[in-house]
């Protein structure tokens, strides 16, 4: 299998003609480092020299695809020009390889290589200075510290300069990534709440509407009629005024007014407003002061599962008394909604499939237990009854607790 040199890049092909060119420049003119008659000098004349600069020539076209391959082959060619009259061309260029190796090399050869040459630069200072003791030697070293070690060491500062910036850039990236992140889960967030406020204020005031005109259509009785459209007008009234509020949060969520978000004072409200719609509700709210130490948050919640379990009731409960019942347990406030379950073979409004999601959503964001399914119901006029359950921690010891969420049954996928 034949072996394929990698390609060279366009610039290491130009740094190889000019080196290449330059050599032969000074070849031509006839300027050398050394004289034919130095001791070390083993090949005279003009004409061996040109190997080396040729070979260190070819080595540059590999100073980035094989930058250890080019700097060993680069040596090789720098010892062999020591023992000709020598090229300044060659000396350039072996000082390019060494660059080359350290900042394109892998990071091994990145840390030894400036280590390496520092300590040749300190060794061919003083040995030679030690055998022939006059400061002339010295030289040696400053020459290897030239060719090598000045190279390698400043290869080494722009490489460590590279990967900091790049590092830095991979930082904003990531950043930039997260920051993205957190945008898109704060939006969702705030669409699923906005959503579970729509369905909530909505859903209850449609549902007492729709049930109340179908009664209005079907009834050929003036009085049920003229009731009928009463409450279907105070729901109507009631639903523009929730709408208009949850615009107005849309449009700027500091102007709206002190006092608009539901609280535990309003359920009595709540429960007339269910009572007017025609349910049997049976209230039982804390008793005295009770709801004074509860959060904001918790008494919204409480609020909004009351009201979506009463506009469940309406939509689908067999008639019945409706027990709505709150009691402060420990640290946690607990509701309990019990209506009539069975008799009733479709709902009397349409439903959307999201009145126990949202519910358990609410619950789940306070770190609560919910739940919600029919029970047997032993003692009471239904033989069987439709629970639904919410236990909201008060404090923030609470905030390690697992939201629960029980199994969907047929009647709880549709409310």
């Amino acid at each position: 299998m034949a072996l394929r040199l990698p390609r060279p890049h366009r610039i290491d092909v130009w740094a190889s003609l000019a080196g290449l060119f330059g050599g032969l420049l000074l070849w031509g003119i006839g300027l050398g480092m050394r004289s034919a008659d130095e001791a070390y000098v083993v090949f005279d004349g003009r004409w061996p020299l040109l190997v080396p600069l040729v070979v260190i020539a070819g080595c540059e076209l590999l100073r980035r695809s094989a930058p250890r391959t080019a700097l060993l082959t680069g040596t090789a060619a720098l010892l062999a020009d020591g023992l000709t009259q020598g090229s300044l061309a060659t000396l350039v260029m072996y000082t390019d390889l060494m660059y080359a190796a350290v900042l394109y090399g892998t990071p091994t050869a990145a840390r030894l290589l400036p280590r390496i040459t520092a300590l040749l630069t300190v060794v061919g200072a003083l040995v030679p200075y030690a055998l022939w003791r006059v400061p002339e030697a010295l030289l040696v070293g400053v020459a290897i510290g030239v060719i090598a070690f000045t190279p390698a060491s400043t290869a080494l500062i722009v490489r460590n300069h590279r990967e900091a910036a790049e590092a830095a850039r991979l930082r904003a990236e990531q950043t930039a990534l997260l920051a993205e992140m957190d945008r898109t889960q704060a939006v969702t967030a705030e669409r699923a709440r906005m959503a579970r406020e729509l369905h909530d204020v909505v859903a209850n005031h449609l549902s007492a509407i729709a049930i109340h005109s179908t009664a209005a259509l079907s009834l050929d009785d003036e009085a049920t009629s003229r009731n009928a459209l009463t409450v279907i007008r105070e729901n109507s009234v009631q639903g523009l005024s929730e709408m208009r509020r949850l615009i107005g949060i849309l449009r700027d969520p500091g102007d709206q007014e002190p006092g608009a978000t539901p609280t535990l004072d309003g359920l009595g409200a709540l429960v007339e407003g269910a009572r007017a719609n025609g349910l049997k509700v049976v209230f039982d709210p804390l008793p005295g002061a009770g709801h004074d130490a509860v959060p904001p948050p918790v008494e919204l919640a409480a609020y909004r599962i009351v009201q979506e379990a009463l506009t469940n009731v309406l939509k689908h409960a067999d008639k019945g008394p409706v027990t709505v019942r709150l009691r402060r347990a420990a640290d946690a406030l607990d509701i309990r909604v019990v209506s009539p379950y069975g008799g009733r073979d479709a709902p009397r409004a349409p439903g959307s499939g999201a009145g126990l999601v949202g519910m358990r959503e609410r619950v789940a964001l306070l770190h609560g237990t919910f739940g919600a399914g029919p029970e047997s119901g032993a003692g009471l006029a239904h033989p069987e009854v439709w629970v639904v359950c919410a236990s909201l921690p008060l404090t923030d010891a609470s905030v390690g607790a697992t939201a629960t969420t029980p199994t969907p049954t047929t009647r709880g996928e549709t409310e």
